[in-house]
């Protein structure tokens, strides 16, 4: 076994279900899971159809590279979608499918870290859980960036020390962020940029909410994009990783990509033929039609930002609760500690945070399911960003959303 096992934490999803366990909700109430970033609205029926219509190609091994029309449309997707001109992103040697993000980033970092160098990897606080999991089996050390309300929950890259900086190897950011909603600008993406060009790391942009965002006026900046427009055409030290799960709803699909700087792309589709983890062709097929059609994700971000309206309308007056620029999460703060006991001290489990207390009371008592945000982050510099806020994904139906909100407005009522 490899000795990096023992520095894994256990998964938020496994301390939620021992954090229930014993729980008997009240019967009287169905059960609403708010806790899972897991899109439920339907997939696409041209997705499907493609999927469908080529099934045949399951008598063939798919190669690594995958065909040259999906890398294609990929390319073409970005060039649009990011205001880069179509010529500057060559598809055979900046593109390259793969199986969901959750895979590529995991899978990255044991491609670029050189665990012989004391290397340590940056990432955000809270984090996707893949990028310690990745960092931590790559032979390296985290290093979290606290991201708080008074910096807009985004990381500040002036808090990282030099000797942190020099040991570099790797930065995982995540706009819009996971779980805050929180979206970087184009001035924050040159800034890191310039970080990786002095200290020589490379920047692990995961962008799989960018089409989830709020104003169709605005949408998110991409750090192929910045890297564009500060005149780095080649993309040098900057990867990006998108996915079709929630843009386009098609979860189980296990279709993404990641792009940007060529000889960092080249070792890495050299580390995956040997991984083994080429994309089937029928997904590919399917994949071409889904980055080929706008139409669909425009009608997914009217569907959020109706969930978002209603659920925050209900809430607004009861709690500190505001809409993101982007992403399906609500990212609210929960009562205090002594707010959610009231006098009973005695109830208090060993460990709790407000956080996850107010997961296991409004469970207990109304059948919602939220997930903690102590969950999601960790104790760095004297502080846990994530104990007092709870991650709620609207990805229920609206009226399932409607209901939550109404439960929870009646809980807090009752602290």
């Amino acid at each position: 076994m490899t000795p990096n096992l023992k520095y894994l934490h256990p998964y938020p999803f496994e301390k939620l279900a021992q954090l229930k366990q014993g729980i008997v909700p009240p019967t009287d109430l169905r059960h609403i899971a708010l806790s899972m970033g897991e899109p439920t609205h339907s997939t696409p029926h041209f997705i499907q159809e493609a999927l469908l219509a080529h099934l045949h190609g399951l008598s063939n091994y798919p190669t690594t590279k995958g065909i040259p029309e999906l890398r294609t449309a990929i390319a073409n997707w970005l060039s649009a979608r990011f205001q880069i001109p179509e010529t500057v992103i060559n598809p055979e040697t900046q593109v390259l499918p793969v199986n969901g993000t959750r895979e590529a980033l995991f899978s990255f970092a044991q491609c670029v870290i050189d665990s012989t160098r004391r290397p340590v990897v940056v990432m955000p606080n809270p984090f996707y859980q893949i990028y310690e999991g990745a960092a931590l089996l790559a032979g390296a050390e985290p290093y979290y960036l606290n991201t708080l309300e008074k910096s807009g929950y985004l990381p500040d890259f002036d808090t990282v020390p030099e000797e942190i900086w020099q040991r570099c190897q790797l930065i995982y950011v995540c706009s819009p962020g996971n779980p805050t909603g929180a979206v970087m600008n184009e001035a924050d993406y040159q800034k890191l940029i310039q970080l990786a060009e002095k200290y020589d790391f490379i920047i692990a942009s995961d962008e799989c909410y960018s089409e989830l965002y709020d104003d169709e006026a605005n949408p998110p900046a991409g750090l192929l994009q910045s890297a564009y427009l500060l005149g780095n055409t080649a993309f040098k030290r900057c990867v990006v990783f998108h996915s079709l799960s929630k843009r386009s709803n098609a979860p189980g699909l296990r279709s993404g990509f990641v792009a940007g700087d060529a000889d960092i792309l080249q070792a890495y589709f050299q580390y995956r033929t040997y991984h083994g983890c080429a994309m089937p062709l029928p997904t590919q097929h399917a994949s071409i039609r889904a980055w080929q059609d706008e139409k669909h994700v425009q009608e997914n971000r009217r569907l959020y930002r109706e969930k978002f309206a209603a659920f925050i309308d209900i809430l607004g007056d009861v709690c500190t609760i505001t809409k993101p620029p982007a992403s399906f999460y609500v990212w609210m703060k929960s009562p205090t500690l002594d707010k959610l006991h009231g006098r009973r001290k005695h109830d208090k489990l060993p460990g709790a945070t407000a956080a996850s207390e107010f997961a296991r009371q409004l469970f207990a008592q109304f059948n919602i399911t939220v997930l903690p945000g102590s969950y999601l982050s960790r104790d760095f510099d004297g502080q846990n960003p994530g104990q007092d806020h709870v991650r709620i994904a609207l990805v229920a139906p609206l009226e399932d959303c409607i209901e939550a909100a109404q439960r929870i407005k009646q809980f807090l009522n009752s602290l």
